[in-house]
């Protein structure tokens, strides 16, 4: 049993370096500065070189234990300290590092500047892996920094496709600009007096209503067939199949009770007589209006009626 779980805590340990080491190759070398005369100061109130780090991955990345370099053959030239919560790098999200060569002043301060560095080079946690490296340019001007133009996208030397001066200084956030005017004021300016909107919003309408006639109209003429075959084949599961006319379909029993009409009809021995059709109507002369008179209403005087 103790030996099944030693098993499964060293796996466990393995897939999370793994994990830990997968989800470190997701970070990108984005930006840096390498002349900071009047640009961003760190916390100490000094303006130094500096590069920045982006993760380019959809999920947190911990870069404590990782290593920076500006010499390939020190791949281990300073140590990202481990067990800080801000080596935790968030998703989409940048650390600024200060090129200074005061590493005492804490995490994000390397033991090398810039100045003097022809490379930066960040590497896993293993010492071995280079993740991303990026030749310095030295004839850049003051406070004017080189970067990708989209984060984190572009080949991972620098001087390939993706890579540019930058118009502006970005330390910690988005290199591109980014468009800050309002949904609403944009569609102002596309349409400013509303017939676009108004015109699509009936086009929407319209044809949403169409579609509903169509689909009402089919489902209608299905049921109508369906009731028709239903009603075809209860007429003909009987003894007479109905008989169909220009009138529709009558059935058998119909035709054959006309028939026997007719034949009695014709018959000598069921004959009718003939009649006139004649109706008299003689008068009677009364003095009062069988409609008015109370007559009716009257008790009779009963009739006493002797034995013998």
């Amino acid at each position: 049993m103790k030996s099944i779980k030693l098993i499964l805590t060293v796996v466990g340990l393995t897939l999370a370096v793994a994990a830990g080491a997968q989800s470190q190759g997701q970070m990108r070398l984005n930006e840096y500065l390498v002349v900071n005369t009047d640009d961003f100061q760190d916390d100490f109130g000094q303006q130094s070189a500096w590069f920045e780090l982006f993760n380019a991955s959809y999920g947190t990345v911990d870069i404590g234990g990782c290593y920076l370099s500006d010499d390939p053959d020190n791949l281990k030239k300073y140590q990202i300290p481990g067990g800080d919560v801000q080596t935790q790098i968030k998703p989409r999200q940048h650390v600024l590092f200060w090129a200074d060569n005061q590493p005492f002043r804490g995490t994000f301060h390397v033991n090398f500047d810039l100045e003097n560095a022809n490379e930066i080079i960040f590497t896993k946690g293993d010492g071995k892996s280079i993740v991303d490296r990026i030749k310095v340019r030295h004839d850049l001007p003051e406070n004017v920094s080189f970067g990708r133009s989209q984060d984190g996208l572009g080949s991972i030397d620098g001087n390939g496709e993706g890579w540019a001066v930058l118009d502006r200084t970005s330390p910690s956030t988005n290199n591109h600009a980014v468009d800050k005017a309002a949904k609403p004021d944009k569609m102002k300016q596309i349409d400013p007096y509303g017939w676009i909107l108004a015109l699509t919003a009936m086009a929407v309408v319209f044809t949403a209503l169409i579609l509903l006639y169509f689909i009402f109209k089919a489902i209608g003429n299905a049921n109508i067939k369906a009731s028709n075959k239903k009603a075809a084949a209860a007429a003909g599961t009987g003894a007479a199949a109905a008989v169909k006319t220009d009138f529709g379909e009558v059935p058998a029993e119909t035709y054959a009770a006309i028939a026997t009409a007719m034949h009695l009809y014709m018959a000598d021995e069921e004959a009718h007589d003939d009649e006139s059709f004649v109706v008299t109507m003689n008068p009677v002369d009364r003095t009062y209006t069988p409609w008015s008179t109370h007559i009716q209403g009257f008790c009779q005087t009963p009739t006493v009626i002797k034995k013998k």
